[in-house]
């Protein structure tokens, strides 16, 4: 879950927020850290309790709305795996000079490769893990080489000199929106991790996903607050590679390519397990071949790519159908932790309830305006 949050866009998002608003980003962080939380541990837990992947769960709550929400989460991986396949493809281009859509053909050949393993769960969770790590460790570097203004950073996280709602709204949908929310949850069932006895676990799952996604978001921060404080001029075309460069010099050039395949990977891979999980119990054909219909979603992204390049209407559009499936899902997701008939003798904790409805208004509210203003 966490690296696939942890995308090209997310990357991109992060170093042009922090551009704007330099230390007082740091509240928007801690401020969607907090709302991040609550959707996770809203979602994991009522499908963790249910066992039910949350397109079956929606289903029964309300017929046909499962396959609803199915087809937005699959159209809008879709959509941004292309963006993801691009971003791989990026990442190899500045470690070798290779051509960008070369690198993404081999990039996502190897994502493929990932579902092909006989124990192709245990090699994406270990494939994750190991480039997580990974990404973090060297944008830890790049920030120390920035020297960054750690106590204003600190201060103005509680204490801000500005607001931005759009910022907290797109940290929280780029984390726990569209396919992500469901990617930790969906990999435990497959795992077996479910029920009333294990929801301990399954907290500390939901939580742990959030705060490496975040420590991840606070490190790149501080890597960008120190190199714009210190007067960096960045790039438009590629804001973050700038901020690698600035910072480290070429070697930092080498570490953004290494820190942008791995977050683009990573996604890819993440995009398509989850996605293709939301359409495996749809139809028993599906779950039979799911591992064709992963190599096909994975295949079809890249070509898009490759072909017709990215095309950015197309995913701007999607991104404002992805901004909505966050309320959309928790709202069901909520009012499945109402329903005896679905979740037994388990009563949902008030305080989760209203965190997950809050979310639910404002990502509403955002969603709309977004698609309102294409």
């Amino acid at each position: 879950m966490a690296t696939s949050a942890i995308g090209p866009g997310f990357i991109t998002q992060t170093t042009v927020f922090t551009q704007q608003m330099l230390t007082s980003f740091g509240f928007v962080i801690l401020v969607s850290i907090l709302l991040d939380i609550g959707v996770q541990l809203n979602t994991w837990r009522i499908i963790s309790v249910t066992g039910l992947r949350a397109q079956d769960l929606c289903n029964k709550l309300l017929p046909g709305a499962g396959y609803i929400l199915a087809s937005l989460v699959v159209l809008g991986g879709l959509a941004f795996n292309i963006g993801n396949v691009a971003g791989a493809g990026l990442g190899i281009n500045v470690l070798s000079g290779m051509d960008v859509k070369t690198g993404a053909v081999i990039s996502a050949l190897m994502g493929i490769g990932i579902f092909w393993f006989k124990e192709a769960g245990v090699a994406m969770d270990w494939f994750s893990k190991i480039l997580g790590f990974i990404m973090i460790a060297l944008t830890l570097y790049v920030a120390i080489s920035s020297n960054p203004p750690v106590p204003a950073a600190i201060h103005d996280s509680f204490v801000p000199e500005t607001f931005n709602t759009m910022a907290i709204v797109t940290l929280v949908g780029g984390t726990v929106g569209g396919y992500i929310s469901f990617a930790g949850a969906h990999r435990l069932l497959d795992a077996g991790i479910q029920g009333k006895s294990n929801l301990a676990q399954v907290n500390r799952g939901s939580i742990m996903g959030i705060l490496i996604t975040s420590v991840m978001r606070i490190v790149l921060f501080l890597a960008v607050l120190g190199v714009v404080i210190g007067g960096g001029v960045l790039n438009k075309d590629n804001p973050a590679a700038s901020v690698f460069q600035i910072a480290a010099g070429d070697i930092g050039y080498k570490i953004f390519g290494v820190v942008l395949w791995s977050a683009a990977i990573t996604s890819v891979v993440g995009s398509a397990y989850t996605s293709v999980s939301f359409l495996r119990t749809l139809h028993p054909l599906m779950e039979k071949y799911h591992r064709l219909v992963t190599t096909a979603f994975i295949l079809f992204s890249t070509l898009i790519f490759v072909f017709i390049g990215r095309p950015i209407k197309v995913l701007i559009t999607v991104g404002a159908i992805n901004g909505i499936i966050l309320p959309f899902g928790l709202t069901l997701i909520l009012l499945a932790a109402l329903k005896v008939r679905l979740v037994g003798d388990y009563k949902h904790p008030l305080w989760m309830s209203v965190a997950g409805w809050l979310v639910v208004a404002v990502m509403s509210w955002m969603g709309v305006k977004t698609i309102l203003a294409l």
